[in-house]
């Protein structure tokens, strides 16, 4: 007997047919059968069915001699189980990698309950949803179970078939049934979700919901839509069947109604010359079903709740009007935001009329987050170098409680950010300041970047519509003429900039001030932040750091982190951390989300610093991040995982090729990245090797002093060493930079 039987209904999917199924047969969990009902599809799926049935012997097709309907198909799968938990999967969508396993230790944990709960997302034709509005209470849950009497709230779960794993026995010991039409899985959800004396839930996003274009029934209006009345008139004959339940019928006409209101305006299910209609049908309901003492609640549908019963035409007009009330209400808000630009403006350009104060510098890293990268370690530089300078921060208002303490700080178009801008001499930032800061002769702009680059910047993108695509160049080039200074790490680093920004500034070659600690290193900060991280004494770390891809418009895992996490074993910490521009990537709230809460890694994208999480590291695994000129500072190991470095190269556009001049060992697959940990090799003399000659070329002035350099230069005018490399070697890593730029770029 399997533990899982996966009932997939078939009709009219042989587009989607075989990656529903390959979802479920390549699970790691392989304790499965698949009971696959063609619903005498007219298309090709039934001779798919038969393929794959041969090909394994988990699948069972079972071909019905008519079309039956969705519900009834669930129905005559699950007269083919044997499995201890039915599951029903809709042949258009899939499951998420580690599904089955997941469920498999949930129902263990919680000692197989009736039911077992779990997430979804939605997949659109343009790519992923975020996760799904019910995902915190399912997360509420933990691993206890309940019954509906004491927790009625997850009543509220999505009312669907296959977001569940039913016991078996459960299941066809109460009879449920799937009835014929639409909307067929409400009552069974509450029937069963109300019989069960066990539930339990699992925070996982498991399936893959397909939101189709164009072919899915429930996207094709119609008065099948009629069929929610014939469903919920079931679920409230199953309740005058069982007094028992009579408690939770308050809440669950609640719903009901709730769904009919939501159901009726969508254009994709009810037309327009029906929705009278189906309103006099959802009265209908309303008196005859609403429990005594029932009072409407409080929510999106309050004002038609109060309605209910009007004539249709008042019930519309009143719902229009509401809309077109939060229109307005939306258009005041906008004008009283132009007109408060405008007096900030008018402030602003009086503040400028006033002399630059000399000892002031104003700060901000990375689109004014927080206090980061090179900006922060010349502040702190500046502090002990040029004490008489005083510093002022620009932060965004959510990122004003991560500041340490003793910051001074103004948030952006404040009355104070405008006074202060406009007074200050010097302007220390990562990224460039908006074009609405008008730079004043006598002020001073100190550009530090993010990095040495790899792929093409600034004007080096005209050619790459992929990586240019929303970018403002002819803005950006206006920003960059404010610079008076770009600070480098290398000639290469030198020579990219100059022709990347053609614009009037002086490089100075002071190294990137971020870096002095990785070049130090910190070993109290190194073990304060293993310990707040939670990493065991005694592991390994290793960072895995990806940058963006600018031809996908969302972001795609190129490693398969489950499988690298268990390779390395539990004697290993893997660091997760995305590009910023990834920071919302639906990945991190599905996948990534789940591996962190089964301890298998970190993700620490959210982590402010990126030089903490390298130097809390023993290795970095990244594909083509700046992070890695960063990171070569250290001495450390770096594996450059190139799996996709011709697309990545053709899109971006890159100033010479990283797989050929690596800073360590590269890698195309996950296999071979987890052989090379286990292997040890990721830390032999090769790797020693590769990493010293890219150390010469790309870290030329990165000696540990950069900030105090920079703070020395530009705020104090005196001379400081430009670099602890020789002359001599610093002429031979310029020819070598220049080299190694690809032809029409020299």
């Amino acid at each position: 007997m399997p533990r899982f039987s996966v009932i997939v209904p078939v009709y009219r999917v042989q587009g989607y047919l075989r990656e529903c199924l390959d979802s479920v047969l390549t699970q790691s969990c392989t304790d499965v059968e698949v009971i696959a009902v063609d619903d005498c599809s007219p298309d090709h799926c039934g001779a798919i069915l038969d393929e794959y049935a041969a090909r394994d012997s988990r699948v069972r097709a079972v071909h019905l001699p008519e079309n039956v309907g969705l519900g009834r198909a669930r129905n005559a799968g699950v007269t083919h189980a044997t499995g201890d938990y039915l599951l029903f999967l809709d042949s258009d969508d899939r499951y998420t990698p580690g599904t089955l396993r997941a469920i498999d230790e949930r129902l263990t944990v919680t000692d197989d309950p009736d039911i077992l709960v779990f997430d979804h997302v939605r997949t659109h034709w343009w790519g992923r949803g975020g996760r799904s509005m019910t995902a915190d209470l399912l997360a509420s849950a933990g691993t206890d179970t309940f019954d509906i009497k004491s927790s009625p709230q997850y009543l509220h779960l999505f009312l669907v078939a296959w977001n569940k794993a039913y016991r078996r026995d459960f299941f066809t010991g109460h009879g449920f049934t799937y009835q014929p039409g639409l909307y067929e899985d409400a009552p069974i959800t509450y029937q069963a979700l109300l019989s069960a004396r066990r539930i339990a839930c699992l925070d996982r996003v498991c399936v893959e919901y397909l939101q189709r274009r164009r072919g899915a029934i429930t996207r094709t209006p119609g008065r099948k839509h009629f069929d929610i009345f014939a469903q919920y008139a079931g679920l409230f004959a199953f309740l005058d069947e069982h007094p028992e339940l009579r408690e939770s019928r308050p809440l669950l006409f609640e719903r009901m109604i709730n769904h009919f209101l939501a159901t009726m305006p969508l254009t994709e299910r009810v037309l327009p010359e029906d929705r009278s209609a189906f309103y006099r049908e959802t009265v209908d309901f309303y008196r005859r079903h609403k429990p005594d003492s029932f009072t409407a609640p409080d929510d999106a549908y309050r004002a038609q709740w109060r309605l209910m019963g009007s004539p249709y035409p008042v019930f519309q007009a009143y719902a229009l009007a509401e809309r077109l009330g939060r229109v307005s209400v939306r258009k005041k808000r906008v004008l009283g935001k132009v007109a408060a630009g405008q007096v900030k403006r008018v402030y602003a350009g009086a503040e400028r009329l006033r002399r630059l104060d000399p000892n002031l510098a104003v700060y901000s890293a990375n689109w004014h987050r927080g206090f980061l990268g090179d900006p922060a370690a010349i502040y702190d530089a500046a502090r002990l170098v040029a004490p008489h300078i005083d510093a002022v921060w620009v932060v965004r208002p959510e990122a004003v409680d991560q500041l340490p303490s003793g910051i001074d700080y103004v948030t952006p178009d404040s009355p104070r950010y405008h006074r202060v801008t406009s007074r200050a001499t010097y302007f220390v930032n990562n990224v460039d300041w908006t074009l609405n800061l008008v730079k004043r002769p006598g002020q001073v702009h100190v550009h530090t970047h993010e990095g040495t680059p790899l792929g093409h910047m600034g004007v080096d993108l005209l050619s790459r519509p992929a990586a240019k695509h929303g970018v403002n160049l002819r803005a950006q080039l206006r920003r960059s003429d404010r610079w008076d200074f770009s600070l480098v790490s290398s000639p290469y680093a030198q020579q990219i900039w100059d022709r990347a920004y053609p614009c009037h500034f002086t490089s100075l070659p002071t190294g990137a001030p971020r870096n002095d600690v990785l070049v130090k290193g910190d070993r109290m900060r190194t073990v304060s932040l293993r310990r707040r991280l939670g990493v065991p004494d005694g592991n390994t770390v290793v960072l895995y750091a990806p940058t963006r891809r600018d031809h996908r418009k969302s972001y795609v895992p190129r490693i398969d982190l489950e499988q690298l996490a268990r390779g390395l074993g539990p004697g290993v910490t893997l660091l997760v951390r995305l590009h910023p521009r990834d920071a919302q990537a639906a990945f991190r709230g599905l996948e990534l989300r789940d591996l962190q809460r089964r301890g298998l890694l970190l993700d620490v994208t959210d982590e402010p610093s990126a030089m903490d999480m390298m130097l809390v590291s023993d290795a970095l695994v990244t594909d083509y991040s700046s992070l890695m000129f960063d990171y070569a500072t250290t001495d450390r190991p770096i594996i450059v995982h190139g799996d996709d470095w011709a697309a990545y190269r053709a899109a971006r556009g890159v100033y010479f090729d990283v797989l050929a001049e690596p800073p360590g060992h590269v890698t195309s697959s996950t296999e071979e990245l987890t052989e090379l940990f286990a292997s040890g090799a990721w830390q032999d003399a090769r790797s020693a090797a590769l990493r010293a000659d890219f150390r010469r070329r790309f870290c030329v002035y990165d000696d540990g002093h950069a900030a105090a350099r920079v703070v020395s230069m530009v705020m104090l005018g005196r001379e400081y060493p430009a670099s602890v490399i020789p002359q001599q070697d610093a002429r031979q890593l310029l020819g070598d930079a220049h080299s190694a730029l690809p032809d029409g770029t020299r």
